[in-house]
């Protein structure tokens, strides 16, 4: 009777059961997200082992010796955690680095189906209302004439010429409408409006989404290699990691680019572009270049002093607003996050490096752009399904997705972020795959040493 059991249909064999071995973390999250597919896990153990000595920076837990095998030398990792019988958690056995126990297509898969769709009349509502709020605040503003008034305009102007470009930033993603016409007419309207040029941008902005997380390939804010940085006289390191400067850096990035790179956003020519994008280029510099001449000539009829107020300030804090989000959505993460080259580089491991931010009330103001990392993955979904989209692929994501820190009314918060990445985030080593910002402490005004 020992190995019998008793059910309503009598007596039947109790049946053997296998004895498993302990499931690590790994696999326990690949046999969570991908049933039916055990031997991944044990293919990305493997790869994950054989890519360590790739990384720039090693890891917080490992610690690498060098020995002898078949070929002359071997790889060993130990284990630091475990010293003495203390334990790893799982937070710290996570490594942002290794490539992921899920696929593009299961993120997708989450995701429902709705969230995809494009609604043209709602995406033109929100043009229709941003554009309403710009021209009350021009005219509130023009009428009332009080240096009381102008700094609070300035600011909520600002904001709203950074709203109308997120708007044009959706035009040139696809995502606002399924129409490419109403989507280049938009785009044109919205972002000619405050000085960028449409196409120029669309092209550069495509770059870097597909090769987003990659130091050399990637076309935003992306890492310079150590032979770049050093060639940089102390000026200009200076004032590329000192607050504010380097929120003043879009005009010029469009004009130039990064150091390291050539071409500009506005010639045909340029690297950024092939061939049959040329005329687009050209079209795009002449809408921007009717609105120079126009923003000339209401210079001439109202005066410098009162276009400053009126429009160049504003401008100004736009810029402030677009270096500072594109900045935060790939720096300034609590943990040093990978970047990527060679083999090690995929679209998915690239987007997954990504953050979320949170902006208080400024949120709906700017069309939920800080819901970045489904935005990178995914830039066909439109921005107002973008939070249903990431709340149901954050199970999918799991530690690979990191909780925005929750803002105030107005995300003072961020500036600490941004303060904390521009001390330390200076520059990537010219080897290895899996990359991690290294610290030049001569810049900080300490030793010639440069550290990590």
């Amino acid at each position: 009777m020992a190995n019998m059991v008793s059910s309503e249909c009598g007596l039947r064999p109790l049946p053997c059961l296998p004895i498993r071995p302990k499931l690590t973390h790994l696999t326990q999250t690949h046999q969570r997200l991908n049933l039916g597919r055990p031997s991944t896990s044990l293919a990305l153990l493997r790869r994950h082992h054989r890519t360590v000595t790739r990384v720039s920076a090693p890891l917080r837990y490992v610690t690498v010796e060098e020995g002898e095998h078949e070929e002359g030398k071997k790889t060993q990792l130990k284990d630091l955690r475990f010293n003495e019988g203390e334990t790893e958690s799982e937070e710290e056995r996570f490594d942002p680095g290794a490539p992921p126990p899920f696929g593009l297509a299961e993120i997708r898969a989450a995701i429902p189906k709705h969230c995809w769709v494009k609604d043209p009349w709602r995406s033109m509502s929100y043009v229709f209302r941003d554009v309403a709020i710009v021209a009350g605040l021009a005219a509130g503003a023009a009428y009332l004439n009080n240096w009381l008034v102008w700094p609070l305009y300035w600011v909520a102007q600002g904001t709203m010429f950074w709203a109308l470009f997120v708007l044009g930033h959706d035009c040139g993603h696809g995502s606002f409408s399924s129409n490419p016409n109403l989507n280049s007419v938009v785009g044109h309207l919205l972002h000619s409006s405050i000085l960028v040029p449409y196409h120029g941008w669309r092209i550069s902005h495509r770059t870097h989404h597909q090769n987003h997380g990659h130091v050399e390939k990637d076309e935003s804010w992306h890492p310079l290699p150590e032979r770049i940085y050093n060639n940089l006289d102390f000026l200009t390191k200076k004032m590329r990691f000192t607050v504010p400067f380097p929120m003043f850096a879009f005009p010029f990035y469009l004009w130039s680019r990064s150091p390291g790179k050539k071409g500009s956003h506005y010639h045909p020519d340029s690297d950024l572009f092939v061939p049959n994008e040329k005329k687009d280029v050209i079209t795009s510099t002449v809408c921007w270049s009717a609105m120079a001449a126009l923003l000339a000539g209401l210079t001439y009829v109202m005066g410098p002093l009162q276009m400053i107020k009126l429009y160049f300030v504003p401008y100004w804090i736009f810029v402030m607003w677009l270096d500072l989000v594109t900045y935060l959505h790939h720096h300034g993460h609590k943990e040093k996050l990978p970047w990527y080259r060679g083999k090690e580089w995929s679209y998915l491991r690239g987007g997954l490096t990504t953050l979320d931010r949170d902006y208080g009330l400024i949120n709906n103001i700017h069309h939920d752009i800080g819901t970045h990392v489904i935005h990178h993955l995914f830039p066909q979904i439109p921005h107002y399904n973008l939070i249903e989209a990431t709340k149901a692929a954050k199970p999918v994501l799991d530690k690979y997705y990191r909780e925005p820190q929750k803002s105030g009314p107005l995300p003072f918060h961020l500036f600490g972020d941004l303060v904390r990445s521009l001390r330390n985030d200076h520059y990537v080593k010219d080897t290895g795959d899996i990359l991690y910002y290294q610290t030049d402490a001569q810049l900080l005004g300490g030793s010639k040493k440069k550290s990590s």
